[in-house]
């Protein structure tokens, strides 16, 4: 069922939790749509002032990166939270009456996702299920009051539904750190989940592996309040996340008997993305009881596609095996990368977007074409991207083909 569907039929707002949800059944196009939207107007401000373009696309991750908390983009900027905050709220406020003003199209793809007719409760479940789905727990209440208010909905309404979903993914975290304190409940469930993962594992071919670091690479905003943290009995400390996606993993990783310890954000992995220089820093890395170690990534489903994510997952599985690690994409999903990389999909609908990218670089309108004629799928859009290294970025929407190899290679 999509998310449009639950809002229309009135899904209870109870059976929303995320450690219930398998991705796969919760991304679509339609989704796409809103971050293509959302994409486009923070490309228009942008124009208009080119800091508030990259305050909008750090805070927001509509670009394919997750998004970021404000105590890291201040550092950026030498700015306190505080200030970061103003000046997001302020360029959100100018980005809303600037779309409302030249009747740009957010208001016809925002308002069917999010009816103006639609009860609170309807719309909090939507905007929570996005939530986990893009893995932007951080920004959840910035994006749910943006896609509110460009939908239509009147600021005080968009306010208070925002704030309903900023409280029930407060719940979430509760609701994890009460199920802990039943390990042995979980120790089944997380070890057959661990199991269907290890078979996903990029192993590498020889080489010991390196120890664990002692403390995580990412200290800019660890002590940020809009991380979540709960206490792990396996590594007897408190332990920060990002998002619902993230202490789902934690949580697994703490339960599972085939995991002997584990630490988040290990390492900053330097990678290169259009001539400018990047760090990530991968989720968590865990030793395993066998002896064997791998660094593993939380990349939601539907964002495994991204140019960007494909790039700093090239440079963190390099950084993996140069020492000895094995590799995983964790998806959220039962469908690992393996298993998108191998779906079949309809050959007519192949051709038709082979030919296109083909051509030349392929556009939103483009591709609404082939999913009109073909019913092509967002998992088998994602399968063919990654089995033809097609270049996919996002914000606004671009397919292209990889560049050719130089004369020789």
């Amino acid at each position: 069922m999509t998310i449009s569907a639950e809002v229309a039929q009135g899904a209870a707002p109870d059976d929303d939790d995320p450690e219930s949800l398998d991705l796969r059944d919760d991304i679509s196009f339609e989704l796409e749509e809103v971050n293509e939207v959302l994409g486009e107007l923070i490309a228009l401000r942008a124009d208009q002032k080119a800091k508030d373009g990259d305050l909008l696309t750090a805070r927001l991750g509509v670009g394919g990166e997750k998004p970021e908390t404000l105590a890291r983009i201040g550092a950026r900027y030498d700015l306190s939270r505080d200030r970061v905050r103003q000046l997001h709220t302020k360029a959100v406020g100018q980005m809303i009456r600037m779309a409302q003003l030249s009747g740009h199209r957010a208001a016809a793809v925002l308002s069917a996702r999010y009816p103006l007719d639609a009860m609170d409760r309807q719309l909090t479940r939507a905007l929570l299920v996005e939530t986990y789905a893009t893995d932007t727990d951080i920004a959840a209440t910035e994006l749910s009051y943006l896609k509110l208010r460009l939908a239509g909905h009147a600021a005080e309404d968009a306010k208070r539904i925002a704030g309903f979903v900023t409280q029930r993914i407060a719940a979430w975290q509760k609701k994890t750190n009460r199920r802990l304190a039943k390990l042995h409940d979980a120790e089944p469930r997380a070890t057959s989940q661990l199991n269907t993962w290890l078979g996903q594992v990029d192993w590498p071919h020889a080489g010991a592996a390196a120890a664990i670091p002692t403390s995580s690479a990412r200290t800019v905003d660890s002590d940020d309040d809009g991380r979540g943290r709960f206490y792990l009995d396996k590594v007897g400390r408190d332990v920060p996340f990002d998002s619902g996606l993230e202490a789902r993993l934690l949580r697994i990783l703490n339960a599972g008997d085939l995991v002997e310890t584990f630490l988040e954000q290990p390492a900053a992995v330097v990678y290169e993305l259009d001539g400018a220089e990047r760090v990530h820093y991968p989720s968590i890395v865990a030793r395993l009881t066998d002896g064997r170690t791998v660094l593993i990534d939380v990349t939601p489903l539907g964002h495994v596609g991204f140019h960007v994510n494909v790039v700093k997952s090239a440079a963190a599985r390099a950084y993996a095996h140069a020492n000895g690690w094995g590799w995983l994409v964790w998806t959220g999903s039962r469908v690992g990368v393996p298993d998108l990389r191998a779906r079949p999909v309809d050959a007519a609908g192949e051709r038709m977007l082979r030919d296109l990218v083909e051509r030349g670089p392929v556009h939103w309108a483009a591709l609404r074409e082939v999913r009109a004629k073909t019913g092509l799928e967002l998992l088998d859009f994602l399968a063919l991207v990654l089995r033809h290294e097609w270049r996919w970025d996002r914000a606004p929407f671009r397919l292209s083909a990889p560049p050719s190899p130089p004369p020789g290679k």
